[in-house]
């Protein structure tokens, strides 16, 4: 192979593919362990590096720019896309978090973005109409590559709200869609196919499954679950990647395509690490961002908490002392018997001692609704029982949520059994009614989240919004309610 390639240069050629995902405003390089690490500045000057090294250099973000920095929320994603758009991407595709500003001022910041963004589902209900284009391809240096964006419903449930707003179902949906855009551009004799998705790691792969080898799919460059691999998965001769979260990384894929063939003939991959060592700063990012936080430092730098130590959310699928926090202080501000704090919710590995509302807003970025609604005993087991789903302990992509304090569970995960279900030391009566808190996204998304309905819910009593604001309600229990800290008090146990 090696001699093939090094005596046919026509037909080979070089491909430096570097990617990038879910990341969630994170522009501010950090202090670790006495060295920066991450942060745009010195992403920005990776690729610079790259691109001055390297003939065919081509940079991709699989989705999640936006939410989980002020630089972002408080400017609702536009300082996001100047930054960005300093970057410049060959190509963007969406993830779920790009729709939380609302689908059209997503449009309006997709006019200012100087990079194309793909996204092959998205559409307006009765005509059919895409919201942006399905896919792009991309001419360098002889080749012809294509770029295809792929977000499933399973994913973005958040534009159930939207209800002009339709989009693909699943992968096997999604799949379908891919060959017919493959099979489109056969006569272009496209050299090499990427799938730029944001669904998740494990449906990356089952979706690489499904795809018929002569749709020419070579490489899938995934986000949304945050995974960090040290090398690409490969199924159904597709090799699938992800980059982690943040800047703290990026992806690189240095690729010898076979233009006669059109696909992979070599490769080698890598994430590497984003720090001072092999990462020259980029001063012209680090002034706009300079100005950007200028204005927001003022706001942001007002203490709205102070734990009696620091509290610590490491695993989202497990009960931890910060979520604990967050959904005590939803319970007891909401005087429900149970409130469910979504753990995605909280954005953070850790937060206080001193909590400034830069940290708060970085660590609880969503703002919304919390709804009361009137579940019987038993439809709250089975509520749990679908939460604690085998899904949630293979690494997949589900809802967990942080039980608020009274409540007490043991799940055996051999048996899939509750056997110990009690609420304020009593054991939850199948009969009786109680009174759950839900956050807006959570509520909209009952049966997927919950496995109950509306219906099912709405005949036990009249759902209720407890809050218009959560952002509110959390602030004002933090004010009034000094020194807060506490474990995880036996909430959930998991056993087998």
């Amino acid at each position: 192979m090696q001699e093939n390639i090094s005596s046919d240069n026509k037909r080979y050629k070089k491909l430096t593919l570097l990617h990038s995902n879910d990341m969630h405003g994170d522009f501010l390089a950090e202090n670790v362990d006495e060295k920066l690490t991450g942060g745009v500045s010195m992403l920005s000057g990776y690729l610079t590096k790259c691109r001055n090294e390297d003939p065919n250099v081509v940079y991709a973000i699989a989705g999640d720019m936006f939410r989980g920095s002020v630089i972002d929320s408080e400017f609702h994603g536009l300082s996001t896309i100047q930054i960005v758009n300093l970057l410049a991407p060959d190509v963007v595709t969406l993830g779920n978090h790009e729709t939380d500003y609302g689908v059209a001022h997503l449009l309006f910041l997709e006019k200012l973005a100087t990079f194309p963004i793909i996204n092959a589902n998205l559409y307006i209900k009765g005509n059919d109409t895409r919201l942006f284009n399905s896919h792009y391809i991309l001419e360098l240096d002889g080749m012809k590559i294509l770029f295809i964006g792929i977000l499933t419903e399973e994913v973005i449930s958040q534009t159930k709200s939207e209800n002009l707003i339709g989009s693909f179902i699943g992968i096997q949906d999604a799949a379908q869609e891919i060959g017919k855009i493959c099979n489109a551009y056969n006569a272009l004799d496209i050299d090499f196919t990427v799938l730029l998705t944001h669904i998740g790691f494990e449906e990356d792969k089952k979706l690489a499954a499904m795809l018929d080898p002569s749709w020419g799919v070579d490489v899938i460059i995934g986000g949304h679950s945050h995974t960090f691999i040290t090398e690409p998965a490969k199924v159904n001769d597709i090799l699938i990647v992800q980059a982690g979260t943040g800047t703290d990384q990026i992806g690189r894929f240095d690729i010898t395509v076979d233009t006669d063939n059109n696909c992979v003939a070599e490769y080698t991959w890598k994430p590497v690490p984003i720090n001072a060592e092999n990462c020259p700063r980029d001063e012209r990012i680090e002034e706009l961002i300079g100005s950007i936080k200028a204005k927001t430092d003022l706001k942001y730098a007002k203490v709205v908490a102070n734990f009696d130590s620091e509290l610590t959310h490491p695993d989202r699928w497990m009960q931890t002392a910060l979520g604990s926090v967050f959904a005590d202080a939803m319970k007891d501000s909401l005087d429900v018997d149970l409130f469910f704090m979504g753990s995605g919710s909280v954005r953070k590995e850790h937060l206080g001692p001193i909590v400034t509302f830069q940290d708060f807003t970085e660590c609880y970025p969503y703002d919304g609704k919390s709804f009361g609604v009137k579940v019987t005993g038993a439809q709250l087991k089975r509520m749990l029982l679908h939460i604690y789903r085998d899904e949630a302990w293979l690494g997949d992509h589900t809802e967990f949520y942080q039980l608020s304090r009274g409540m007490h569970v043991i799940y055996s995960k051999s048996k899939h059994q509750l056997l110990k279900c009690e609420l304020n030391g009593e054991e939850v009566q199948d009969d009786r009614i109680y009174v759950v808190g839900i956050q807006e996204f959570h509520y909209n998304n009952l049966e997927d989240f919950f496995n109950v309905t509306h219906a099912e819910v709405e005949a036990n009593g009249k759902p209720s919004i407890l809050t218009t604001s959560d952002v509110q309600t959390l602030l004002g229990y933090f004010e009034e309610n000094k020194h807060l800290g506490l474990g995880v008090e036996g909430r959930l146990e998991v056993i087998d």
